[in-house]
């Protein structure tokens, strides 16, 4: 696969973000609709933990049988540990302390902006906002965060000839942020004026364009210890992402309806994942 060829797709797994942004626009979405696309989202992300995580571990855990049995380097080993450790550990927390900070701007903005409290660290990008809007921007802004590991995972694989894994996250990660738009318009849905189809884009580039970023600076590198740093960043953030949709759904209710989300999610990552085998990628 070629280098062209690998960003566009990486482009376009970033792109599909837009599909669930113009239900920010609709007053009436009905909640099963909302409950199936949440559920099937988290059962997709668990494929791609296991398979993300399954393709960083490989690297630790040849590197360690070459250590004991063929006189290797443990130096090797113990880099990629760290390295595996470090990035799952960026890839999570980071986005629990953006989390964290977020839910207190977003408790400074409640209290109005003459609230001197508030005001006295409000961002001057803020005046003028809707809580609904600001909210939603920061929904954006936390899973371009994490597109963006998701992006270099795509990058570093293809980079490195892994075409079948890269296929897999793009294909996966496509699916993903094809729901990821609902979650970013969530906020809006009660707020007393639509949101513009403006506003919407500049929402689909904060939280889809990274992805595409991601892979540009991914495709650069070819080394085994980048590549497991990446996929590690991009495991911790899938992994926060799943917390919160499971969070989400405990909410929603309709347990029945998440239950068989999920199971569709899963089955849709693993038949993914077959028939790129089957066909040889």
């Amino acid at each position: 696969m070629s280098t062209a060829q690998i960003l566009l797709l990486g482009a376009v797994a970033g792109s599909t973000i837009f599909v669930g942004l113009p239900i920010g626009r609709v007053r009436n979405a009905s909640m099963a609709l909302k409950v199936t696309l949440s559920a099937t989202a988290t059962g997709i992300l668990l494929f791609l933990l296991y398979d993300v995580l399954a393709n960083g571990v490989e690297p630790v855990e040849t590197s360690l049988k070459t250590a004991v049995h063929n006189g290797g380097s443990w130096g090797d080993f113990v880099g990629l540990a760290a390295l595996l450790a470090f990035g799952f550990g960026v890839g999570l927390l980071g986005l629990v302390y953006y989390d964290r900070w977020m839910a207190r701007e977003r408790a400074k903005s409640l209290l109005g902006p003459g609230a001197a409290s508030a005001a006295e660290f409000e961002p001057s990008w803020i005046h003028g906002m809707s809580s609904a809007r600001w909210l939603a921007l920061l929904i954006a802004t936390g899973i371009g965060l994490h597109n963006f590991s998701e992006g270099l995972a795509i990058g570093q694989s293809a980079a490195l000839g892994q075409t079948s894994l890269a296929l897999v996250l793009i294909i996966g990660f496509a699916l993903h942020n094809g729901t990821e738009g609902f979650g970013i318009v969530a906020p809006l849905a009660g707020d007393s004026e639509r949101p513009s189809w403006r506003f919407l884009l500049v929402l689909g580039l904060i939280g889809g364009g990274p992805t595409f970023l991601g892979t540009v600076v991914g495709q650069a590198w070819t080394s085994t210890a980048v590549s497991v740093c990446f996929l590690a960043l991009a495991a911790g953030s899938i992994l926060y992402v799943i917390v919160q949709l499971i969070q989400v759904n405990a909410r929603l209710g309709h347990k029945t309806l998440v239950a068989w989300g999920m199971f569709a999610g899963l089955v849709l990552g693993f038949a993914t994942d077959f028939v790129l085998s089957a066909v040889g990628t």
